[in-house]
């Protein structure tokens, strides 16, 4: 494997990113969906567009796609632990994106829908960034195979 990609996919082994992973994965591939599909409650690309586009977050519909498609696959990528960093770094930018565009008015709980949730993925993936996906991954299969 070449240099620039194995230092992507770099592993610290360890358990302890394997519950992390796997909880915000499936955090953000259900709140993907149902910006994609409309799957778990959702109102669908065309409905997530819509209301973005309501708050003035402009292309609403290419923004939506964005953003659904990120949580979904980037909340995949998580859970099965392939491209962990990129991932991660990616579901972080999102969530700066929430926090600044619809919850920060709103104060900090989550009971005001403020940016008490989004802020708590901002910090794990951000930790996924930092520590990378760790022990029984995708990540340190492609490790292994090209040692």
């Amino acid at each position: 494997m070449n240099t620039p990609l194995r230092q992507l996919v770099h592993v610290e082994k360890g358990l302890d990113t394997l519950p992390v992973r796997i909880g915000a994965g499936t955090i953000f591939a259900v709140h993907g969906a149902q910006k994609l599909f409309g799957w778990f409650g959702g109102y669908g690309l065309e409905g997530t567009a819509a209301w973005m586009t309501s708050i003035g977050l402009e292309p609403g519909y290419l923004l939506a796609l964005l953003a659904g498609s990120v949580e979904f696959f980037g909340g995949i990528f998580l859970v099965f632990g392939l491209l962990v960093r990129p991932s991660a770094a990616l579901l972080a930018a999102t969530m700066i994106v929430a926090i600044y565009s619809v919850h920060l008015e709103n104060g900090f709980f989550m009971s005001n829908n403020g940016y008490e949730f989004a802020l708590s993925l901002l910090i794990i993936t951000t930790a996924l960034v930092i520590r990378g996906a760790g022990s029984y991954s995708l990540d340190q299969a492609l490790v292994n195979r090209s040692a």
